[in-house]
């Protein structure tokens, strides 16, 4: 008896017993529930789910129909060379060379020109051309270093050095000459010391690379262009002379042997006709290439002293004077590698600048006057100037300001 936990309790009720019997009905009538979701699917890779692509029916010819295609994008091209022919490129180098002379046209024909050299139209057949169109250039009557036309012959004469492969010796010689004017020399008047100091080390460069004047170098230089002109004239007569007289020659042999006989008996004189010929033309283009090297040599030093002369018109700002130091210093080190009036002027360029070089270390500036701060500007205006005691100037004023200023 004292193990039944319900001892002593009343009876459950019909109410409670009848409510557990529906639940149980309904429980059983119910649906089973849903089974849980399946788990999601692992994530395959990329790489697995490439396939090969499937080749692509073409189909015939005659079952084929024509459709129109659609452009997948529609791009914007401009065409930046031209389809030219031979004669055509001469025809436009003659004529930017005709027009390039003029000051008011340079700029225009200069960036023809550029464009030409761009498109790959300056080959062997028309370098003649495009040279005469390089000088027809310096030819100009505007100098090559004036402002208003100074970056058009910088951009032209840099863009002719990809052509010079296809000029002849003496021409790439005029082009070097030529650039030392156009580019070097336009480059020390830039703002930027970083290419201020880079043509100063071409220039130095060039003077080094020139051979030691002579006597005769010193002689030619006192020729003028007049001379030149003559030369050039006396020159041309000479071998039409030479061809006048070997066609004369010709002319009495045919009359002395009309039948041509001779040319039978002996090959002797045409032989050393012939060895004549070669001989002078042989010494005809020793001296062609003679006189082009004198050339190259005379513009080479007139081209570096006017760069000189340019960068000692610069020596006052600042930032230059210690690059033109070095520059003009190198020069008059090497002064023995110019003509003799080439010599003075170097020597005037290196006395002034030294002059200026000695001011500077003594403190002064390039005019002569010293270099004062604002504070010892306004020390020497003040210490003359009379100011009151009662704050305000007047005639009984005789207070100076030196206990001011010190």
């Amino acid at each position: 008896m004292g193990d039944n936990l319900f001892e002593g309790l009343p009876p459950p009720s019909i109410q409670q017993q009848q409510n557990q019997r529906v639940e149980e009905k309904t429980s059983s009538n119910r649906e089973p529930s849903p089974l849980p979701p399946p788990p999601a699917p692992i994530p395959v890779l990329k790489s697995a789910l490439k396939r090969p692509k499937p080749t692509e029916f073409i189909p015939d010819h005659e079952d084929a129909v024509p459709e129109k295609e659609t452009p997948k994008e529609k791009r914007l091209r401009f065409k930046t060379t031209t389809d030219a022919s031979e004669k055509q490129v001469i025809e436009a180098m003659q004529k930017i060379a005709s027009h390039i002379k003029n000051p008011t046209k340079f700029a225009k024909a200069s960036k023809l020109a550029i464009q030409l050299i761009q498109a790959g139209s300056v080959k062997p057949g028309t370098s003649d051309h495009f040279f005469a169109i390089l000088e027809a250039a310096m030819s100009s009557t505007m100098s090559c270093n004036d402002p208003s036309v100074r970056a058009d012959y910088h951009a032209l004469f840099s863009e002719a050095q990809d052509a010079a492969e296809c000029l002849s010796k003496n021409q790439k010689n005029q082009l070097a000459v030529w650039t030392i004017r156009a580019v070097v020399a336009n480059d020390l008047c830039t703002d930027d010391s970083f290419v201020f100091s880079k043509a100063a080390g071409r220039i130095k460069e060039s003077i080094t690379s020139l051979p030691i004047a002579s006597k005769d170098d010193d002689a030619e230089e006192a020729a003028t262009l007049n001379d030149l002109k003559e030369t050039t004239n006396e020159d041309n007569e000479n071998k039409l002379d030479v061809c006048l007289g070997a066609s004369a020659e010709g002319n009495k042999m045919d009359e002395s042997d009309p039948f041509g006989l001779d040319a039978f008996m002996s090959h002797t004189k045409k032989d050393e006709r012939a060895k004549g010929k070669t001989d002078t033309l042989a010494k005809m283009r020793k001296e062609e290439d003679q006189e082009g090297k004198k050339s190259f040599l005379k513009g080479q030093r007139e081209s570096l002293i006017i760069c000189l002369e340019i960068a000692a018109r610069r020596y006052k700002i600042p930032w230059c004077q210690t690059v033109i130091d070095i520059l003009v210093k190198h020069a008059f080190d090497n002064v023995a590698r110019f003509t003799s009036r080439q010599r003075d002027a170097i020597e005037k360029l290196w006395t002034s600048i030294r002059e200026q070089h000695t001011r500077r270390k003594q403190g002064k500036s390039v005019n002569g006057k010293l270099d004062v701060t604002a504070f010892e500007w306004l020390q020497q205006k003040y210490a003359t100037e009379k100011i009151s005691i009662r704050h305000s100037v007047g005639g009984s004023g005789d207070r100076r300001a030196q206990q001011w200023l010190g």
